[in-house]
């Protein structure tokens, strides 16, 4: 088992991990910008290192000064968490080169898996089905030649990362230099590789993704599946467990994630992404070779503790959970709470949190890194806290959510966050009938019937 870990991230997931550490008895080294030198995992760490500035170029997608903190802290470990370096091959090269363990998969399945034009490779291999797009890309005028035979409407996608970042949808060739070069300089700014890919956009679906875990030798099991159709600009609001797709549909699509994932020799938690229409096809569009931010609402279903595993994975614990022993039960939701206005278009919000109040009760859970006091700082991504529930039914959930909604207060001078935004969805009929795509936001919330 390891002594020591280090995160090389912040926020909450930077809290999530060292509270599964420090669970495990290891220590926990917390590596941060000097804009997050007052965060709670920072406070909370067993040891913290400064990495960089607050410009994300200069601290959390630092390499050399991510290794060189691990080599001085002494840590035999690090965990990546999500976003920043988590799916970055060179980066797992580098601290297997210096002999640190990174919690997570080989370079080489984050080299065939880890980026989207990879990944459909490797799909297709695994007989899975792909939505119709190309490999990388090599220009503008490379992405406007494969759309005209793909046909309009495109997204233009980041192969390396996820979360919405580096992705423009695309309606005709006039559009599309002006979208090739912001979808890369968004690429490069958030995943350090501006490489694209491109794919038939499908204007009305639903996103499931499977969780899997793997030991990296063939054996994988998933966790469920989760419904995470409730975006805004390709990222994630709302996720929910399980999906209520069709059992036949839903055992099919669990059955291709395990597929694929066995197909590499999958190591970790890992993530596997699917459109599925309203005639019930499904397309596989990636994979997250990472934990996800939704990681939350499989741990309530199944009651596993996903970060836990990875980290036992890594450290070469023997992984005998067999797919029989999951027992899926009841229905989680997660809201992801933004500091941002929501009433203009979800623009960001950022001040000192003075009035801070985070609900409670069975079947609750709050991942979150704030405190009274703390300044939340502008550089960064907008989450400041999940809320997470369960219960036995979706209904009984939603009625849940609604009410630790209610609870919640997150006030600052200037400060605004996306609660009423989910109270809003909590209490919308189409919501609340399952009458989900990813459009909901821009076409479902106006409606009351």
């Amino acid at each position: 088992m390891f002594k020591k870990i280090l995160i090389a991230n912040r926020g909450e997931i930077a809290l999530r991990v060292l509270r599964a550490a420090r669970e495990l008895g290891i220590e926990a080294v917390v590596a941060h910008s000097e804009a997050d030198a007052q965060s709670l995992a920072v406070l909370l760490a067993d040891e913290a290192i400064c990495i960089g500035p607050p410009a994300s170029k200069d601290s959390y997608l630092n390499i050399p000064n991510l290794l060189s903190a691990a080599i001085i802290t002494g840590a035999d470990a690090i965990h990546p968490g999500y976003g920043f370096l988590a799916e970055n091959p060179q980066f797992a090269e580098m601290c297997r080169d210096y002999g640190i363990v990174f919690i997570g998969p080989t370079p080489e399945s984050m080299h065939s898996l880890g980026s989207k034009a990879g990944g459909r490779e490797i799909a297709r291999a695994s007989n899975v089905p792909t939505v119709p797009g190309t490999g990388v890309l090599q220009s503008a005028e490379e992405a406007i030649a494969a759309a005209e035979q793909i046909g309009y409407p495109v997204l233009l996608k980041a192969s390396a990362g996820g979360g919405g970042r580096g992705q423009r949808v695309v309606r005709s060739a006039e559009e599309m230099a002006s979208a090739f070069t912001q979808a890369q300089l968004e690429a490069q700014n958030y995943f350090g590789d501006p490489a694209l890919i491109l794919e038939k956009f499908i204007e009305l679906f639903r996103h499931v993704e499977v969780q899997v875990m793997g030991d990296g030798k063939g054996h994988v099991v998933h966790v469920g599946e989760r419904d995470c159709s409730i975006q805004r600009r390709n990222q994630k609001l709302i996720e929910e467990a399980p999906s209520r797709l069709p059992e036949e549909l839903r055992q099919e699509i669990l059955a291709a994630g395990v597929r694929l994932a066995k197909h590499v020799q999958y190591a970790g938690a890992g993530t596997l992404e699917f459109i599925v229409d309203p005639e019930g096809h499904y397309y596989f569009m990636e994979m997250n070779t990472r934990i996800q931010v939704e990681h939350c609402v499989s741990e309530m279903i199944s009651g596993l503790d996903l970060v836990k595993l990875q980290i036992l994975i890594a450290a070469g614990e023997p992984f005998t959970l067999q797919q029989e022993e999951i027992e899926l039960k009841g229905h989680a939701i997660e809201c992801r709470i933004n500091a941002e206005d929501y009433q203009k278009d979800f623009r960001p919000s950022i001040g000192k949190v003075e009035t801070l109040h985070f609900p409670g009760g069975p079947g609750v859970r709050v991942d979150s890194h704030l405190y009274t006091g703390y300044s939340i700082p502008p550089n960064y991504d907008s989450l400041v806290a999940k809320l997470i529930v369960h219960a036995p039914s979706r209904e009984e959930a939603i009625a849940r959510m609604r009410r630790a909604l209610g609870e919640t207060a997150i006030e600052g001078p200037g400060l605004k966050t996306t609660v009423p935004f989910h109270l809003e969805v909590m209490d919308n009929s189409f919501y609340r009938r399952g009458a989900i795509y990813t459009n909901f936001v821009n076409t479902r919330m106006a409606e009351k019937v």
